[in-house]
């Protein structure tokens, strides 16, 4: 029998437990974590350490952006859900040129919008906007 380190246990109950808003939060959290990650291989200087860094974390994000992507409610969402729509997009085509190029712009750019939309969960998290913005995620898989 397998067992769980003690943080994986703690990281899968929270994933479990979380309200959709908050399981949005840890999405942006990843994905920023994934590009830091990219943002590192940079320093590498093998460049099969270089490109392996830099390829891998960038793919982790987009997929995490795919997902959130595919998450948004556009019927209940409106003009929100639609630019987010819009923004998950042209972040995803920065990542994709970046990676292509092994250049950081379209990381750091990257970095910069989802901190503020993370920021902004966080914020509305915390305050009266909670329910306000039940409708633009779904939080259903993607397909």
């Amino acid at each position: 029998m397998s067992y769980l380190k003690p943080w994986q246990s703690y990281q899968q109950v929270s994933t479990n437990t979380a309200s959709p808003g908050h399981l949005v939060v840890m999405l942006y959290d990843g994905a920023i974590n994934f590009l830091e990650r990219a943002l590192s291989g940079f320093a590498l200087e093998d460049p099969l350490e270089f490109n392996t860094t830099i390829s891998n974390n960038v793919l982790r994000a987009q997929q995490i952006l795919t997902e959130l992507n595919c998450s948004l409610d556009m019927e209940r969402g409106g003009e929100i859900s639609t630019t987010l729509r819009r923004l998950y997009h042209y972040m995803d085509d920065r990542l994709t040129q970046s990676n292509l190029t092994k250049s950081r712009e379209g990381i750091d750019e990257t970095i910069r919008h989802l901190t503020v939309l993370r920021d902004a969960w966080r914020e509305m998290l915390s305050g009266a906007g909670a329910t306000s913005m039940g409708s633009v995620t779904s939080l259903s898989a993607c397909v």
